[in-house]
């Protein structure tokens, strides 16, 4: 039966998500340079349109259509055929199913654009499009339908709250295999051109994140409440982590430290929000500003060119995450799962169930995007010219400036 409150609830929620795309794209805009960023920011917003268009001719249909234990679901409601206004959403029929749709549809949205931070400045608009596609068809899709859409990891018994494996996993890994194919930059930039634009992206991102996270109960209950305080804590103990370290090894505290290792703090918390007890929230968001950090560090040794840091950040803390989760689950909190994490009571099957699938599912998003590149470059060329580097790709990709220069 039709619980309007619920349902305004989520409808609320898929508003908050949807926000978080435009807060992506700032942050990401406020990183680079000023010849940049109008460039990065179209590949968020292009995401918002053409990943809408997807989903409603197929999206929707192949990650929760189909038998259980699959792959991929099925054309069976490829143009939202068969939903109508009085369909009712069989998780719990206390909403419409076309508030889930485009509730998960803001999911799909926004992972793909995760992944453009780590290959910015670097990709022509076209391969960008084919990427957004094929990744979305052949990667976010099957791992939805995998674990939220009763497929193959939901008969494994894996859990995932928000999108740890579905959403920070598989965009982190995407990204580093991107890396690794367009290589480095040309033009390194000097840092971030509008670290306050980074703070706004970082307050959309934040605040949108209690929907992504408080949302995915789908109904109002102790639940919801239990998602929403523990992201904020855990957003929080993470932020503060990393400034204290960035303070204590590089002798500063850094604005951008304490943004980044909030965003971190997030994305760890998000597979396990609605799982968990607040006390083990601030351990999650304390594990995720160290290991995050040191991540980053890593990767900066190592000379990656992840621009962005959406493999430290979004790679590293969804994996942690899902880890955690494994460890700290409890039915005290969500008693819809009669699963203990290995740390609270639980045998060690769950905890290494939610390893084993995330290992799955970070080598298979590695492995097809960097194969995914290579075809894409056979139809147009992935990466931009060293001429279009050094002008700019706001003005040689685009056509337009977001700033007059001086």
């Amino acid at each position: 039966m039709l619980n309007t409150g619920s349902t305004a609830f989520m409808l609320v929620a898929a508003s908050l998500v949807m926000l978080m795309t435009p807060g992506l794209a700032f942050f990401y805009g406020g990183l680079v340079g000023r010849k940049n960023v109008l460039a990065i920011m179209i590949q968020s917003f292009i995401s918002l349109c053409w990943t809408t268009v997807i989903w409603f001719v197929v999206g929707y249909s192949l990650c929760f259509s189909g038998g259980e234990g699959g792959i991929i679901g099925n054309l069976n409601m490829a143009f939202m055929n068969g939903i109508n206004l009085n369909t009712m959403f069989p998780g719990n029929h206390e909403i419409p199913l076309f508030v889930f749709a485009a509730y998960q549809m803001m999911f799909a949205i926004i992972t793909p654009a995760l992944i453009t931070g780590a290959f910015a400045n670097r990709v022509r608009f076209p391969a960008y499009m084919l990427f957004l596609t094929l990744w979305l068809l052949c990667v976010y899709f099957p791992l939805v339908h995998m674990v939220w859409g009763g497929g193959l990891l939901a008969k494994w018994g894996v859990l995932d709250f928000a999108g740890g494996i579905v959403v920070h996993a598989s965009a982190g890994m995407a990204a580093l295999a991107s890396v690794f194919y367009v290589g480095k930059r040309n033009v390194i930039e000097r840092g971030p051109h509008s670290i306050p634009l980074v703070a706004l992206g970082t307050g959309l991102l934040w605040f949108g994140w209690y929907g992504f996270n408080a949302g995915s109960e789908c109904r109002v209950d102790a639940i919801t409440a239990q998602a929403f305080i523990n992201t904020d804590v855990a957003a929080s103990f993470a932020g503060m982590t990393w400034l204290f370290l960035a303070w204590i090894l590089e002798k500063k505290p850094k604005f951008i430290g304490l943004l980044t290792g909030s965003v971190a703090g997030l994305a760890t918390i998000t597979p396990a929000a609605g799982y968990v007890t607040l006390g083990n929230a601030v351990v999650i968001g304390i594990s995720a500003g160290i290991i995050c950090y040191f991540a980053v560090a890593l990767k900066n040794k190592l000379k990656w060119d992840d621009a962005l840091d959406v493999w430290g950040v979004h790679g590293v803390g969804g994996s942690i995450g899902i880890i955690m989760l494994g460890l700290f689950a409890t039915k005290a909190v969500n008693p819809s799962v009669n699963i203990e994490g290995w740390l609270v009571g639980g045998s060690s099957t769950f905890f290494l169930t939610q390893i084993l699938s995330m290992l799955l599912v970070c080598t298979y998003c590695f492995l097809f995007t960097l194969g995914m590149l290579h075809v894409i470059n056979l139809i147009t060329p992935v990466k931009v010219t060293k001429e279009e580097e050094i002008a700019g790709l706001d003005n040689s990709l685009h056509g337009e400036i977001a700033y007059e220069q001086d």
